[in-house]
């Protein structure tokens, strides 16, 4: 992997996620490659290849913080900030110091157990929540979706280890691939260590995106029986899958007393 300097921009940026106004990305791109992400619309690099950093992010990052008030920042919007490259280049790391010195927080979202790493320095912030996000029962079949990011046991077991720690933890159902993801049973695994689930299904609204044609070639190549029947639930919010799913995960939520929040 290939990391280069981006052009310069803003560290901290708005975010449009409900109790939460900024978020930072300390990568743009990311090596995980998910083939059915949102982001891979904007993508600047073939993340296959080529991943960036911003220059000079602690005092620039620094000189940002010091227009607001000490908040929780979002991690994880655009970009997965513990992605294979966190280990040698640290950005995630420097991010999370600096914003435990100005007395801000962190609400991270990933798909790896690295975020271990840096527990102590979560473990000092006020607040702090650490969410891990997985979509696959088998790790076949994550590999053939999302073939750079770690089994979904290694997340689960980070999972389990913050909420040990004394760190606010949540997990992200998602996405949600109709006939292929079983929404139950991942529930299960993660409610010991989550407290509470998002579960978001996947939902493709352009066809001549990136996301559309990555996975209907995954579909073609390793699920030619499900072809006919994923695609279009994936492009109807309002298909019976849904709204069969919604009323299941209702009736589990009651009747278990769980915090889901249901966006599917």
């Amino acid at each position: 992997m290939r990391v280069s300097v981006c052009s310069k921009r803003p560290i901290l940026e708005s975010c449009d996620l409900k109790d939460r106004d900024y978020q930072i990305d300390p990568y743009i791109g990311c090596e995980h490659y998910c083939y059915y992400c949102y982001a891979l619309e904007g993508a600047e690099t073939d993340w296959s290849e080529e991943i960036l950093v911003h220059e000079d992010l602690v005092d620039r990052l620094s000189a940002e913080l010091d227009g607001i008030p000490p908040q929780p920042i979002y991690m994880g919007y655009h970009t997965d900030p513990y992605q294979p490259c966190e280990a040698e280049y640290g950005q995630t790391r420097k991010v999370l110091e600096l914003l435990a010195e100005k007395g801000f927080s962190a609400s991270i979202l990933t798909k790896s157990d690295l975020v271990v790493r840096d527990m102590d320095v979560l473990k000092e912030m006020k607040d702090a929540v650490v969410s891990v996000s997985v979509a696959f029962n088998d790790n076949e079949t994550r590999k053939r979706f999302e073939a750079n990011t770690m089994d979904t046991e290694r997340r689960v077991e980070a999972l389990r280890l913050c909420r040990e720690a004394g760190i606010e933890t949540g997990s992200l159902l998602c996405p949600v691939i109709p006939y292929i993801t079983d929404t139950m049973q991942l529930i299960d695994l993660l409610v010991p260590h989550a407290d509470r689930i998002w579960i978001y299904g996947l939902s493709i609204m352009d066809r001549s995106g990136r996301s559309w044609p990555n996975v209907q070639e995954i579909l073609k190549s390793h699920f030619p029986d499900l072809l006919g029947r994923v695609e279009p639930v994936i492009f109807s919010r309002e298909h019976l899958f849904w709204t069969k799913l919604r009323e299941e995960l209702v009736v589990l939520e009651e009747k278990r007393g769980l915090d889901l929040r249901i966006h599917v």
